[in-house]
């Protein structure tokens, strides 16, 4: 049996990771981390979650070493159980998003002593959507009258970070393929002509949506829409606990999740 430690147990992703984590047979969870000033410590991780006492309590020490850990935290939680992962050598799923550029070094560090797996998002649907996605710039790419993309998304109004690391991911992925160069965020007051060059990223906050992305591809007299909607946070936290169970097996470096879901 898998044991599982979940790094940010107490927040709503962590909570479904640790729901989910106990109803399967294969796994258990024998660890559940908060911050050091976090008012949920000493409190049970199954209680918080809403499936009744597990006999996990909230803690902010790794003390004996599960499995793995999952991450769904903050970006400064995500640091600091990576470095924890890379000095004893745990392997590591980071869902965590809005990392900065030095944050996510100290992740790919760790990666160098410690299996990690590290994605934008942990969702199939939108693993398979930027795979569809990047089939579509490729072949869309040399259009002779050009094509404009666009990428909107929608999330909850407690998401923190705005665009969304998976949004990031798909404006990677157009980037990539099809070269464009600039990144832009909104639009206001009178810029111009649009250029063929740029990617630009739409962030809604309304409600409780749990997530939401189309990537637009407009053309002249047609347009392509691919979206992705998630509909509850288990798909997320389903597609960590594959993540975990993949990552366990696997030698110190750097995963994706194309690599846990064969994509």
């Amino acid at each position: 049996m898998l044991k599982v430690g979940v790094n940010g147990a107490a927040g709503r992703m962590g909570q479904r990771v640790v729901a989910l984590a106990v109803q399967d047979h294969g796994l258990k969870v024998v660890a559940a981390y908060e911050a050091e000033n976090s008012p949920r410590l000493g409190q049970d991780a199954g209680v918080l979650a809403g499936i009744g006492p597990i006999g996990v309590l909230v803690t902010s020490d790794v003390g004996e070493a599960p499995d793995v850990i999952i991450d769904f935290s903050v970006p400064d939680g995500a640091v600091r159980i990576a470095g924890i992962c890379e000095a004893r050598r745990i392997p590591l799923v980071v869902a965590t998003t809005g990392l900065s550029a030095e944050q996510k070094d100290v992740i790919l560090t760790a990666s160098q002593v410690a299996p990690v797996l590290m994605a934008p998002s942990m969702s199939l649907s939108v693993n398979i959507a930027m795979k569809l996605v990047a089939e579509a710039g490729r072949v869309l790419r040399d259009q002779p009258n050009g094509v404009d993309v666009e990428i909107i998304e929608r999330h909850h109004r407690y998401k923190e970070d705005a665009p969304s690391g998976t949004a990031l991911k798909f404006g990677e992925i157009v980037a990539g393929v099809m070269g464009q160069t600039e990144h832009i965020h909104g639009r206001h007051g009178r810029p111009g002509k649009r250029p063929p060059t740029e990617i630009a990223y739409h962030a809604l906050r309304v409600g409780d949506n749990v997530g939401e992305h189309t990537i637009v591809f407009g053309m002249p007299g047609e347009t392509l829409e691919v979206t992705v909607r998630g509909q509850s946070r288990d798909s997320y936290a389903v597609g960590a606990l594959t993540a975990a169970k993949y990552i366990v097996t696997k030698s110190a470096g750097l995963y994706s999740m194309n690599d846990a879901l064969g994509l």
